[in-house]
């Protein structure tokens, strides 16, 4: 599968310039493009980096979507609700307890096995690239990359805040102010290749949180994260001693509920890693969380 780029050249310079720092393509793409016959056309004839291109030329571009093919993630039926897509990124809204990737014990049951099914329905190829990080016991919606160029883009927001990030969690007892931000550092614990906590030598973390409803038992929040450290909202709500619901690892697992933790990506905003416009993509809570809240699930 190929993804075409067309640029129309408005202001003459070199190829590589243009591709370097207008597109901001990698080394590693600048190289595949270069091997791929065709990979770098103007206006319909074979270019080369050092070639000039004039106002008013048309730069074409053949950018590779399964250069690092997905073939050895066996495709597998399952739920792959799609939110947005278009030819460069898709937002998918993964449910709690669907891991990410294959992994020992979900060799066949991850959200990669799930797109690799899905697309081989379409008949099309799609290197499996996820953007952002979602535990296997989040829920909400996951960005992914349809090609190189734009996971290097959309890698790129992450550090620099242009890609934002709301989740929404469900905690036990209400967090004291009811809206503020937590500013404590974290780190492993020591013995364990998982669990993390608050630790002055840890790296910075910063969580903003504000309260949307309290039933008593317990309070959904709205959270936006500065950093995005490891575990960093169940640790820091954690050591405020309002872990989220149903965690096993910082509170009480209840997989009579869920099969994970009360946490869910709700929004997404990105800017698109080739226009530039702005995408805005939001899905609903899950039927449990609005269960909790509701006082429709045991406590």
């Amino acid at each position: 599968m190929e993804r075409i780029l067309l640029v129309n050249i408005s202001v003459p310079a070199q190829v590589e310039t243009i591709l370097r720092r207008e597109l901001q393509l990698s080394t590693r793409i600048i190289r595949q493009l270069k091997r791929i016959p065709g990979g770098i056309t103007l206006d319909g004839m074979p270019a080369r980096v050092t070639d000039s291109a004039r106002s008013g030329q048309e730069l074409r571009l053949l950018l590779q979507t399964g250069e690092a093919s997905s073939q050895s993630i066996r495709p597998v039926p399952g739920p792959f609700d799609i939110a947005y897509e278009d030819d460069d990124l898709l937002l998918v809204n993964k449910p709690a307890g669907t891991p990410v990737h294959p992994s020992p014990g979900h060799y066949e049951d991850s959200l990669a096995n799930y797109s690799a099914w899905q697309y081989a329905q379409r008949r099309e190829q799609l290197v499996f690239r996820p953007v952002n990080r979602l535990d296997r016991g989040t829920s909400g919606l996951l960005c992914v990359a349809k090609n190189a160029h734009a996971q290097a883009r959309l890698s790129q927001q992450l550090h620099t805040g242009a890609f934002e990030r709301i989740y929404y969690a469900v905690v036990c007892g209400a967090p004291s102010p009811a809206a503020g931000t937590i500013d404590l550092p974290i780190g492993r614990t020591p013995g364990s290749v998982l669990k993390r906590r608050v630790d002055p030598q840890g790296a910075r973390a910063v969580t903003h949180y504000e309260t949307v409803r309290v039933n008593g038992a317990y309070t959904l929040l709205k959270i936006r994260l500065e950093t995005g450290r490891t575990h960093q909202i169940r640790v820091h709500f954690a050591h405020l001693g309002c872990p989220l619901f149903g965690d096993f690892l910082y509170g009480t697992e209840r997989r009579d509920v869920v099969e994970g933790h009360a946490l869910h990506s709700g929004e997404i905003r990105l800017l698109h890693p080739i226009s530039g416009e702005e995408i805005r993509c939001s899905v609903p809570l899950p039927a449990y969380m609005e269960n909790l809240m509701d006082n429709r699930c045991t406590k």
